[in-house]
């Protein structure tokens, strides 16, 4: 007898743990998509579970008896959805900023940022592949890497303010009610993320820009050695997908304390690290980083 039912009343997940508990075997068919032993779409193994774990709607149905001459997972119940439970708990953190892969990113145009912006290779390699057209999923088929990977790193950008989302179709519709050559304009974007080195000299010429044209005070040397260390740290616990947020938190800190700014400055910044380091790295990473940052002085 056929088991069938929505997602939005059970998540994959539980429904394969409810499976697994009954000793049934079978094929999973669900709507707008099909599964078959892990395939999904051109996603196949462990990755196709994952994806299909996040689903929040659609119908499924489950046929008893059948079987698959196709072995994609090698990994065990338990531990397969021990997985697939993690990454569902990350993408409730990154759908805040991410709430669905039919986005597209564009480029953020910034006439007046300041500062050196740093990009890891897998920043590079997504910002490559940002043309105003592409979705987020689509952006993940070109790097070859996962839908949830690819969210991980556009929410690194999204936040630092590099990126934007918007609805496919809206800059197209645009484009359209103009005459002439309106699609092009669209090129250009990705020039503005690498900083534009023309203002940089002009800034020492005005006594604004150099707020401290004496030596910090030792507290505030002391302040500045601190946020170094913590940058040292962060960096090489979280490794290159972590860079652009430690550097954006970096140097926001760095200003404040430029400013007259206290501890505090770094503190905030300790806070604000450990916040991305838990979504990009997990819990564990997190507390074994925050542990490292205690023993600062």
């Amino acid at each position: 007898m056929a088991f069938q039912g929505s997602l939005a009343e059970l998540h994959l997940p539980d429904i394969i743990q409810l499976i697994s508990v009954s000793g049934k075997t079978g094929v999973f068919h669900l709507t707008d998509g099909k599964i078959v032993h892990a395939q999904l779409d051109e996603i196949s193994g462990e990755e196709a579970v994952y994806a299909l774990a996040i689903w929040s709607s659609g119908d499924f149905r489950f046929d008893p008896g059948a079987a698959s001459e196709l072995r994609t997972i090698t990994k065990s119940n338990t531990n397969l959805l021990m997985e697939a439970a993690r990454r569902l708990d990350e993408w409730r953190v990154l759908s805040k900023k991410i709430p669905s892969t039919d986005l597209v990113p564009e480029f953020v145009v910034q006439e007046h940022r300041d500062g050196q912006i740093n990009l890891n290779t897998s920043e590079w390699l997504i910002l490559s592949k940002i043309d105003g057209h592409r979705s987020v999923k689509a952006i993940a088929a070109a790097t070859r890497l996962s839908a949830f990977d690819a969210a991980k790193i556009l929410y690194g950008l999204i936040a630092t303010g590099l990126i934007r989302l918007r609805a496919p179709g809206a800059a197209v519709a645009a484009a359209a009610a103009k005459p002439g050559p309106a699609k092009p304009a669209t090129a250009p974007r990705p020039v503005s993320v690498t900083p534009t080195p023309a203002p940089a000299p002009a800034k020492p010429a005005t006594a604004a820009a150099v707020p401290h044209a004496t030596p910090p005070s030792p507290e505030g040397a002391g302040h500045l050695t601190r946020l170094n260390r913590v940058r040292e740290i962060c960096n090489g616990l979280l490794g290159p997908a972590g860079e652009s947020v430690v550097n954006k938190h970096y140097q926001k800190a760095r200003v404040d304390l430029e400013r007259g700014a206290g501890p505090e400055a770094v503190d905030e910044a300790i806070n604000q690290i450990a916040r991305a380091s838990s979504i990009l790295k997990g819990p564990s990473t997190t507390e074994a980083l925050l542990q490292q940052l205690k023993a600062i002085k």
